[in-house]
């Protein structure tokens, strides 16, 4: 015998008991349908979730450092990662003047 559990099926209401649950909500003042302008207002979930998307947007590359450089941003607490990028715009500034 199967061990897989039997799922209750669906059944939808007939036209006229959609009828009345449609009446009935209607007719409830704390739930109203919505207007034609807050459905078009209306924005995916997905398009709302998450981290807002950077302007300054930054490459994933996988590069190797000496462990001493590592060792020494890591040491400088939380955010070392984005220091490391700040002195290597800086260089790029102060190298990029001289072209």
């Amino acid at each position: 015998m199967s061990k897989a559990t039997k799922r209750p099926a669906v059944v939808m209401p007939t036209v006229a008991e959609d009828r009345a649950i449609s009446a009935a909500a209607r007719a409830d003042p704390d739930a109203q349908p919505l207007t034609p302008r807050q459905l078009q207002a209306m924005v995916p979930l997905k398009a709302v979730r998450g981290r807002p998307r950077s302007e300054n947007k930054k490459l994933l590359v996988s590069v190797r450092y000496s462990p001493e450089v590592v060792a020494y941003f890591k040491s400088t607490g939380e955010g070392w990662q984005s220091r490391m990028d700040g002195v290597l715009q800086q260089y790029v500034a102060r190298h990029s003047r001289r072209a």
